[in-house]
Protein backbone atom coordinates (compact mmCIF):
# COMPACT_ATOMS: atom_id res chain seq x y z
CA UNK A 1 0.00 0.00 0.00
CA UNK A 2 0.18 1.71 -1.20
CA UNK A 3 0.74 1.62 -0.62
CA UNK A 4 0.72 7.30 1.01
CA UNK A 5 -0.44 9.41 -0.80
CA UNK A 6 -4.18 15.21 -0.66
CA UNK A 7 -10.79 27.95 1.03
CA UNK A 8 -12.86 30.55 0.84
CA UNK A 9 -16.67 30.70 1.60
CA UNK A 10 -17.67 27.16 0.56
CA UNK A 11 -19.30 24.83 2.69
CA UNK A 12 -19.69 21.03 2.50
CA UNK A 13 -23.11 20.19 1.52
CA UNK A 14 -23.94 17.34 3.63
CA UNK A 15 -22.26 15.66 6.54
CA UNK A 16 -22.53 11.87 6.41
CA UNK A 17 -22.22 11.68 10.09
CA UNK A 18 -25.67 13.15 10.18
CA UNK A 19 -27.91 10.75 7.92
CA UNK A 20 -31.61 11.24 9.86
CA UNK A 21 -32.59 14.35 8.02
CA UNK A 22 -32.02 12.83 4.17
CA UNK A 23 -35.10 11.36 3.21
CA UNK A 24 -35.54 7.39 2.93
CA UNK A 25 -33.17 5.77 0.73
CA UNK A 26 -31.49 9.08 -0.96
CA UNK A 27 -28.43 8.83 -2.34
CA UNK A 28 -26.01 11.45 0.20
CA UNK A 29 -24.68 14.52 -2.27
CA UNK A 30 -20.62 14.71 -2.72
CA UNK A 31 -19.32 17.10 -0.89
CA UNK A 32 -18.21 20.65 -2.77
CA UNK A 33 -14.88 20.99 -2.79
CA UNK A 34 -13.40 24.16 -1.13
CA UNK A 35 -11.83 26.43 -3.80
CA UNK A 36 -11.20 30.06 -2.77
CA UNK A 37 -7.72 31.21 -2.78
CA UNK A 38 -6.36 28.75 -5.19
CA UNK A 39 -5.65 29.81 -8.27
CA UNK A 40 -7.07 28.36 -11.79
CA UNK A 41 -3.68 26.63 -13.00
CA UNK A 42 -2.86 23.07 -11.64
CA UNK A 43 1.20 24.02 -11.71
CA UNK A 44 0.97 26.87 -9.29
CA UNK A 45 3.47 27.64 -6.97
CA UNK A 46 1.94 26.06 -3.47
CA UNK A 47 1.34 22.69 -5.63
CA UNK A 48 5.09 22.56 -7.16
CA UNK A 49 6.38 22.69 -3.79
CA UNK A 50 4.30 20.22 -2.49
CA UNK A 51 4.97 17.83 -5.20
CA UNK A 52 8.47 18.34 -5.14
CA UNK A 53 8.13 17.63 -1.28
CA UNK A 54 6.79 14.60 -2.12
CA UNK A 55 9.19 13.26 -5.21
CA UNK A 56 12.13 13.93 -2.80
CA UNK A 57 10.47 12.25 0.54
CA UNK A 58 9.72 9.21 -2.07
CA UNK A 59 13.01 9.14 -4.18
CA UNK A 60 14.96 8.68 -0.23
CA UNK A 61 12.46 6.12 1.18
CA UNK A 62 12.53 4.44 -2.69
CA UNK A 63 16.63 4.17 -1.40
CA UNK A 64 16.14 3.04 2.45
CA UNK A 65 15.52 -0.77 1.76
CA UNK A 66 18.96 -0.96 -0.47
CA UNK A 67 21.12 0.39 2.00
CA UNK A 68 19.38 -1.10 4.73
CA UNK A 69 19.80 -4.45 3.08
CA UNK A 70 23.12 -3.79 2.06
CA UNK A 71 24.41 -2.27 4.94
CA UNK A 72 22.67 -4.74 7.77
CA UNK A 73 24.73 -7.94 5.01
CA UNK A 74 27.87 -5.89 5.65
CA UNK A 75 27.60 -6.27 8.86
CA UNK A 76 27.18 -10.10 9.10
CA UNK A 77 23.77 -10.01 9.83
CA UNK A 78 21.00 -11.69 7.55
CA UNK A 79 17.42 -11.68 5.87
CA UNK A 80 15.87 -12.38 9.10
CA UNK A 81 17.29 -9.23 10.98
CA UNK A 82 16.42 -6.87 8.13
CA UNK A 83 12.84 -8.32 8.21
CA UNK A 84 12.98 -6.98 11.61
CA UNK A 85 14.12 -3.80 10.89
CA UNK A 86 11.87 -2.90 8.44
CA UNK A 87 8.57 -4.37 10.73
CA UNK A 88 9.60 -2.25 13.26
CA UNK A 89 8.94 0.86 10.89
CA UNK A 90 5.58 -1.12 9.25
CA UNK A 91 4.03 -1.88 12.86
CA UNK A 92 4.48 1.36 14.79
CA UNK A 93 3.35 3.43 11.11
CA UNK A 94 0.13 1.32 11.32
CA UNK A 95 -0.58 1.13 15.27
CA UNK A 96 -0.13 4.95 14.82
CA UNK A 97 -1.38 6.57 12.20
CA UNK A 98 -5.49 6.52 13.28
CA UNK A 99 -3.89 9.03 16.30
CA UNK A 100 -1.85 11.20 13.56
CA UNK A 101 -4.84 11.33 12.24
CA UNK A 102 -6.51 12.91 15.25
CA UNK A 103 -3.85 15.32 15.57
CA UNK A 104 -3.63 16.04 11.91
CA UNK A 105 -7.49 17.07 12.62
CA UNK A 106 -6.97 18.89 16.06
CA UNK A 107 -3.93 21.12 14.83
CA UNK A 108 -2.35 22.29 11.92
CA UNK A 109 -1.38 19.22 9.20
CA UNK A 110 1.41 21.10 7.42
CA UNK A 111 3.28 22.09 11.25
CA UNK A 112 2.84 18.32 11.88
CA UNK A 113 4.40 17.22 8.63
CA UNK A 114 7.38 20.03 9.05
CA UNK A 115 7.66 18.35 12.26
CA UNK A 116 7.84 14.85 11.02
CA UNK A 117 10.04 15.46 8.24
CA UNK A 118 12.73 17.60 10.93
CA UNK A 119 12.63 14.05 13.32
CA UNK A 120 13.39 11.76 10.27
CA UNK A 121 16.65 13.72 9.57
CA UNK A 122 17.86 13.60 13.04
CA UNK A 123 16.98 10.17 12.71
CA UNK A 124 18.32 9.12 9.75
CA UNK A 125 21.70 11.18 10.30
CA UNK A 126 22.28 8.88 13.21
CA UNK A 127 21.75 6.36 11.45
CA UNK A 128 24.51 7.22 8.77
CA UNK A 129 26.93 7.60 11.54
CA UNK A 130 26.24 3.78 12.56
CA UNK A 131 27.23 3.59 9.57
CA UNK A 132 30.35 5.32 8.92
CA UNK A 133 31.43 4.35 11.60
CA UNK A 134 30.65 0.83 11.82
CA UNK A 135 29.05 0.98 14.88
CA UNK A 136 25.76 -1.37 13.78
CA UNK A 137 23.62 -3.03 16.55
CA UNK A 138 20.60 -4.07 15.79
CA UNK A 139 18.17 -3.04 18.20
CA UNK A 140 19.58 0.23 17.93
CA UNK A 141 18.37 0.43 14.31
CA UNK A 142 14.75 -1.01 14.98
CA UNK A 143 14.30 1.71 18.10
CA UNK A 144 14.96 4.07 14.88
CA UNK A 145 12.62 2.73 12.56
CA UNK A 146 9.97 2.48 15.38
CA UNK A 147 10.43 6.15 15.78
CA UNK A 148 10.27 6.38 11.76
CA UNK A 149 7.09 4.74 11.64
CA UNK A 150 5.86 7.35 14.13
CA UNK A 151 6.57 10.22 12.44
CA UNK A 152 5.38 8.61 9.70
CA UNK A 153 2.07 8.08 11.02
CA UNK A 154 2.13 11.55 12.22
CA UNK A 155 2.96 12.69 8.57
CA UNK A 156 0.40 11.03 6.39
CA UNK A 157 -2.99 11.98 7.45
CA UNK A 158 -1.71 15.43 6.50
CA UNK A 159 -1.61 14.45 2.94
CA UNK A 160 -5.40 14.04 2.24
CA UNK A 161 -5.92 17.27 3.91
CA UNK A 162 -2.83 19.10 1.82
CA UNK A 163 -3.80 18.48 -1.61
CA UNK A 164 -7.26 20.11 -1.62
CA UNK A 165 -5.74 22.82 0.07
CA UNK A 166 -3.11 23.53 -3.07
CA UNK A 167 -5.07 22.59 -6.24
CA UNK A 168 -8.73 22.61 -7.37
CA UNK A 169 -8.15 20.04 -9.89
CA UNK A 170 -7.75 17.66 -7.08
CA UNK A 171 -8.07 14.49 -9.37
CA UNK A 172 -5.13 16.02 -11.63
CA UNK A 173 -3.14 16.76 -8.52
CA UNK A 174 -3.22 13.75 -7.42
CA UNK A 175 -2.30 12.25 -10.70
CA UNK A 176 0.52 14.39 -10.95
CA UNK A 177 1.76 13.14 -7.57
CA UNK A 178 1.17 9.72 -8.41
CA UNK A 179 3.29 9.89 -11.45
CA UNK A 180 6.32 11.71 -9.79
CA UNK A 181 6.17 9.28 -7.07
CA UNK A 182 6.07 6.62 -9.16
CA UNK A 183 9.16 7.92 -10.92
CA UNK A 184 11.13 8.35 -7.60
CA UNK A 185 10.20 5.02 -6.56
CA UNK A 186 11.79 3.81 -10.00
CA UNK A 187 14.96 5.93 -9.60
CA UNK A 188 15.49 5.20 -5.95
CA UNK A 189 16.71 1.40 -5.77
CA UNK A 190 19.25 1.90 -8.76
CA UNK A 191 20.47 5.62 -7.23
CA UNK A 192 20.89 3.77 -4.00
CA UNK A 193 22.64 1.19 -5.49
CA UNK A 194 25.09 2.83 -7.47
CA UNK A 195 25.49 5.10 -3.91
CA UNK A 196 26.09 1.95 -2.09
CA UNK A 197 28.58 0.37 -4.90
CA UNK A 198 30.87 3.81 -5.09
CA UNK A 199 30.85 4.67 -1.38
CA UNK A 200 28.93 3.15 1.25
CA UNK A 201 25.19 2.52 3.04
CA UNK A 202 26.29 5.21 5.18
CA UNK A 203 26.47 7.33 2.41
CA UNK A 204 22.93 6.59 1.45
CA UNK A 205 21.56 7.43 4.64
CA UNK A 206 22.83 10.81 4.79
CA UNK A 207 21.35 11.45 1.48
CA UNK A 208 17.84 9.91 2.85
CA UNK A 209 18.58 12.27 5.41
CA UNK A 210 18.73 15.01 3.45
CA UNK A 211 15.52 14.09 1.00
CA UNK A 212 13.63 14.66 4.52
CA UNK A 213 15.06 18.02 5.05
CA UNK A 214 14.41 19.43 1.08
CA UNK A 215 11.00 17.89 2.16
CA UNK A 216 10.40 20.30 5.13
CA UNK A 217 12.36 23.43 3.23
CA UNK A 218 9.31 23.08 0.97
CA UNK A 219 6.30 23.01 3.41
CA UNK A 220 7.99 25.49 5.74
CA UNK A 221 7.70 27.49 2.23
CA UNK A 222 4.09 26.63 1.22
CA UNK A 223 1.44 28.99 2.03
CA UNK A 224 -1.97 27.59 2.09
CA UNK A 225 -5.34 28.80 2.04
CA UNK A 226 -7.59 29.37 5.53
CA UNK A 227 -9.69 25.75 6.18
CA UNK A 228 -13.52 26.46 6.62
CA UNK A 229 -15.23 24.45 9.20
CA UNK A 230 -18.79 22.76 7.74
CA UNK A 231 -21.89 23.35 9.64
CA UNK A 232 -22.74 19.44 9.92
CA UNK A 233 -19.42 18.79 12.14
CA UNK A 234 -19.60 21.64 14.67
CA UNK A 235 -20.43 24.37 12.32
CA UNK A 236 -19.33 28.12 12.42
CA UNK A 237 -15.70 29.07 10.99
CA UNK A 238 -12.80 27.98 13.15
CA UNK A 239 -10.64 26.02 12.13
CA UNK A 240 -9.59 22.49 13.46
CA UNK A 241 -7.94 23.49 16.25
CA UNK A 242 -10.72 25.24 17.72
CA UNK A 243 -12.23 21.68 18.48
CA UNK A 244 -12.42 20.95 22.26
CA UNK A 245 -13.25 17.34 22.64
CA UNK A 246 -11.53 15.04 23.67
CA UNK A 247 -8.79 12.56 22.18
CA UNK A 248 -11.25 9.30 22.54
CA UNK A 249 -14.41 11.44 21.27
CA UNK A 250 -11.91 12.92 18.15
CA UNK A 251 -11.51 9.23 17.51
CA UNK A 252 -14.45 8.02 17.80
CA UNK A 253 -15.99 10.53 15.55
CA UNK A 254 -13.11 9.79 12.66
CA UNK A 255 -15.00 5.96 12.98
CA UNK A 256 -18.29 7.14 12.60
CA UNK A 257 -17.49 9.43 9.68
CA UNK A 258 -15.44 6.01 8.36
CA UNK A 259 -18.50 3.80 8.92
CA UNK A 260 -21.12 6.01 7.78
CA UNK A 261 -19.73 5.96 4.36
CA UNK A 262 -20.84 2.29 2.58
CA UNK A 263 -18.33 3.10 -0.39
CA UNK A 264 -15.46 3.89 1.93
CA UNK A 265 -15.50 0.79 4.33
CA UNK A 266 -16.63 -1.44 2.00
CA UNK A 267 -13.50 -0.87 -0.42
CA UNK A 268 -11.42 -1.10 2.64
CA UNK A 269 -12.82 -4.43 3.56
CA UNK A 270 -12.46 -5.99 -0.26
CA UNK A 271 -8.82 -4.56 -0.16
CA UNK A 272 -7.98 -6.16 3.23
CA UNK A 273 -8.75 -9.52 1.28
CA UNK A 274 -6.26 -8.12 -1.66
CA UNK A 275 -3.53 -7.63 0.29
CA UNK A 276 -3.77 -11.24 1.95
CA UNK A 277 -4.41 -12.62 -1.70
CA UNK A 278 -2.33 -10.78 -3.67
CA UNK A 279 -0.27 -7.95 -2.83
CA UNK A 280 1.25 -9.58 0.08
CA UNK A 281 2.59 -12.52 -1.44
CA UNK A 282 3.18 -10.76 -4.60
CA UNK A 283 6.91 -9.46 -3.36
CA UNK A 284 8.18 -12.26 -2.44
CA UNK A 285 7.18 -14.81 -4.39
CA UNK A 286 7.44 -12.89 -7.31
CA UNK A 287 11.13 -12.39 -6.68
CA UNK A 288 11.77 -15.50 -5.68
CA UNK A 289 10.12 -17.21 -9.06
CA UNK A 290 12.53 -14.58 -11.36
CA UNK A 291 15.51 -14.16 -9.65
CA UNK A 292 15.76 -18.12 -9.80
CA UNK A 293 14.36 -18.57 -12.98
CA UNK A 294 16.44 -15.06 -14.60
CA UNK A 295 18.64 -13.70 -12.24
CA UNK A 296 18.92 -10.95 -10.26
CA UNK A 297 19.10 -7.90 -13.49
CA UNK A 298 15.81 -9.04 -14.51
CA UNK A 299 14.20 -8.57 -11.38
CA UNK A 300 15.13 -5.11 -11.81
CA UNK A 301 14.41 -4.37 -15.10
CA UNK A 302 10.61 -6.18 -14.17
CA UNK A 303 10.37 -3.97 -10.90
CA UNK A 304 11.44 -0.85 -13.07
CA UNK A 305 8.51 -1.74 -15.38
CA UNK A 306 6.01 -1.87 -12.32
CA UNK A 307 6.83 1.50 -11.69
CA UNK A 308 6.90 2.94 -15.34
CA UNK A 309 3.28 1.42 -15.43
CA UNK A 310 2.15 2.96 -12.39
CA UNK A 311 3.47 6.25 -13.28
CA UNK A 312 1.16 5.80 -16.66
CA UNK A 313 -0.96 5.27 -14.63
CA UNK A 314 -0.61 8.09 -12.82
CA UNK A 315 -0.64 10.26 -16.36
CA UNK A 316 -3.71 8.80 -17.21
CA UNK A 317 -5.75 9.96 -14.54
CA UNK A 318 -4.55 13.26 -15.07
CA UNK A 319 -6.42 13.45 -18.28
CA UNK A 320 -9.65 10.82 -17.82
CA UNK A 321 -12.16 12.61 -15.89
CA UNK A 322 -15.25 9.79 -15.03
CA UNK A 323 -18.07 10.85 -13.23
CA UNK A 324 -18.14 7.61 -11.22
CA UNK A 325 -14.34 7.70 -10.26
CA UNK A 326 -14.35 4.14 -8.20
CA UNK A 327 -16.15 2.39 -10.92
CA UNK A 328 -13.89 3.81 -13.70
CA UNK A 329 -10.77 2.95 -10.86
CA UNK A 330 -12.27 -0.75 -10.17
CA UNK A 331 -12.79 -1.62 -14.35
CA UNK A 332 -8.59 -0.19 -14.19
CA UNK A 333 -8.30 -2.86 -11.41
CA UNK A 334 -9.24 -5.48 -13.43
CA UNK A 335 -5.70 -5.41 -15.20
CA UNK A 336 -3.96 -5.96 -11.77
CA UNK A 337 -3.50 -9.22 -12.19
CA UNK A 338 -1.38 -9.44 -15.36
CA UNK A 339 1.46 -8.87 -13.43
CA UNK A 340 1.03 -12.55 -10.89
CA UNK A 341 -0.68 -14.24 -13.77
CA UNK A 342 2.48 -13.88 -16.28
CA UNK A 343 4.89 -14.78 -13.11
CA UNK A 344 2.40 -18.19 -12.29
CA UNK A 345 2.08 -18.93 -15.60
CA UNK A 346 6.40 -18.75 -16.44
CA UNK A 347 6.15 -16.59 -19.24
CA UNK A 348 8.92 -15.74 -21.01
CA UNK A 349 10.73 -12.16 -18.92
CA UNK A 350 9.04 -9.85 -21.99
CA UNK A 351 5.88 -10.66 -21.58
CA UNK A 352 6.20 -10.51 -17.58
CA UNK A 353 7.45 -6.94 -18.01
CA UNK A 354 4.49 -6.42 -20.37
CA UNK A 355 2.32 -7.64 -17.63
CA UNK A 356 3.77 -5.58 -15.06
CA UNK A 357 3.57 -2.81 -16.87
CA UNK A 358 -0.05 -3.23 -17.50
CA UNK A 359 -0.87 -3.86 -13.63
CA UNK A 360 0.97 -0.70 -12.73
CA UNK A 361 -1.05 1.29 -14.85
CA UNK A 362 -3.96 -0.72 -12.91
CA UNK A 363 -2.93 0.26 -9.71
CA UNK A 364 -1.75 3.85 -10.55
CA UNK A 365 -5.30 5.19 -12.04
CA UNK A 366 -7.04 3.21 -9.05
CA UNK A 367 -4.84 5.05 -6.54
CA UNK A 368 -5.66 8.19 -8.07
CA UNK A 369 -9.36 7.89 -8.14
CA UNK A 370 -9.42 6.66 -4.57
CA UNK A 371 -7.31 9.52 -3.14
CA UNK A 372 -9.62 11.66 -5.53
CA UNK A 373 -12.86 10.43 -3.94
CA UNK A 374 -11.28 10.40 0.11
CA UNK A 375 -9.97 13.98 -0.34
CA UNK A 376 -13.51 15.60 -2.09
CA UNK A 377 -16.01 13.50 -0.08
CA UNK A 378 -14.90 13.67 3.46
CA UNK A 379 -15.22 17.47 5.07
CA UNK A 380 -12.00 18.75 5.99
CA UNK A 381 -12.32 18.97 10.02
CA UNK A 382 -12.19 15.02 10.04
CA UNK A 383 -10.72 13.83 6.74
CA UNK A 384 -6.94 13.31 8.57
CA UNK A 385 -8.97 10.62 10.72
CA UNK A 386 -10.98 9.57 8.28
CA UNK A 387 -7.66 9.10 5.90
CA UNK A 388 -5.99 7.66 8.66
CA UNK A 389 -8.91 4.45 9.51
CA UNK A 390 -8.64 3.76 5.44
CA UNK A 391 -4.55 3.38 5.54
CA UNK A 392 -4.71 1.26 8.56
CA UNK A 393 -6.97 -0.45 7.34
CA UNK A 394 -5.57 -1.13 3.92
CA UNK A 395 -2.37 -1.83 5.66
CA UNK A 396 -3.34 -4.08 8.40
CA UNK A 397 -3.70 -7.35 6.41
CA UNK A 398 -0.57 -7.13 4.49
CA UNK A 399 1.65 -8.73 6.98
CA UNK A 400 -0.78 -11.50 7.07
CA UNK A 401 -0.14 -12.10 3.66
CA UNK A 402 3.29 -11.73 3.33
CA UNK A 403 3.39 -14.38 6.22
CA UNK A 404 1.25 -16.60 4.76
CA UNK A 405 3.26 -16.82 1.23
CA UNK A 406 5.72 -18.75 2.46
CA UNK A 407 3.76 -21.92 4.13
CA UNK A 408 1.44 -21.61 0.86
CA UNK A 409 3.52 -21.44 -1.80
CA UNK A 410 5.31 -24.56 0.22
CA UNK A 411 1.96 -26.65 0.28
CA UNK A 412 1.06 -25.58 -3.40
CA UNK A 413 3.94 -24.10 -5.20
CA UNK A 414 4.68 -20.53 -5.47
CA UNK A 415 3.35 -20.61 -8.82
CA UNK A 416 -0.25 -21.65 -8.10
CA UNK A 417 -0.17 -19.30 -5.21
CA UNK A 418 0.52 -16.16 -7.94
CA UNK A 419 -2.21 -17.58 -10.28
CA UNK A 420 -4.93 -18.04 -7.44
CA UNK A 421 -3.55 -14.61 -6.49
CA UNK A 422 -4.50 -13.25 -9.98
CA UNK A 423 -7.91 -14.77 -9.94
CA UNK A 424 -8.45 -13.56 -6.70
CA UNK A 425 -7.64 -9.85 -7.96
CA UNK A 426 -10.07 -10.20 -10.66
CA UNK A 427 -12.83 -11.05 -7.94
CA UNK A 428 -11.69 -8.28 -6.03
CA UNK A 429 -12.54 -6.24 -9.29
CA UNK A 430 -15.53 -7.63 -9.77
CA UNK A 431 -16.94 -7.33 -5.89
CA UNK A 432 -15.88 -3.37 -6.06
CA UNK A 433 -18.16 -3.23 -9.03
CA UNK A 434 -21.01 -5.05 -7.71
CA UNK A 435 -21.25 -3.16 -4.28
CA UNK A 436 -23.87 0.07 -5.44
CA UNK A 437 -22.29 2.44 -3.06
CA UNK A 438 -18.90 2.23 -4.71
CA UNK A 439 -20.11 1.70 -8.34
CA UNK A 440 -22.33 4.62 -8.12
CA UNK A 441 -20.70 7.01 -6.22
CA UNK A 442 -20.49 10.13 -8.39
CA UNK A 443 -17.54 12.48 -7.99
CA UNK A 444 -17.31 15.69 -6.24
CA UNK A 445 -19.42 18.37 -7.73
CA UNK A 446 -21.39 16.75 -10.02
Amino acid sequence: MDAAERSGPHSWTVSASRPSHRPAGAVPAPASVPTGGLPDRLWSRGFLLFLIARAVAMLGDAMLPIALSAGLLAHGMGAGHIGLAMASFTVCFAGFVVFGGVFSDRFDARALMIGSDLVRVCTQSLVAVFFLTGHVVLWQICVIGAVNGVAAGLFQPGVARIVPRVARDVQGANGAVRTVESLAMLAGPALAGTMVAVSSAGGVFVVHAATYALSALCLVLLRLPPTVRTAGAGGGAAGPDSRRGSYRADLAEGWREFRSRTWMWGVIVLWMVMMITVTGPLVPLTATEIISDHGERTYGLINSALGAGTAVGGLLAMRIRPHRPLRAGSLALLGYCFFPAAVGAHLPPAAIAAGTVVSGAAIGFWGVMWATSVQTQVPEEVRGRVHAYEVAGSLSMLPVGQALAGPAAGLFGARSVLLAGAVAALLVSVALLSVPAIRNLRRAGT
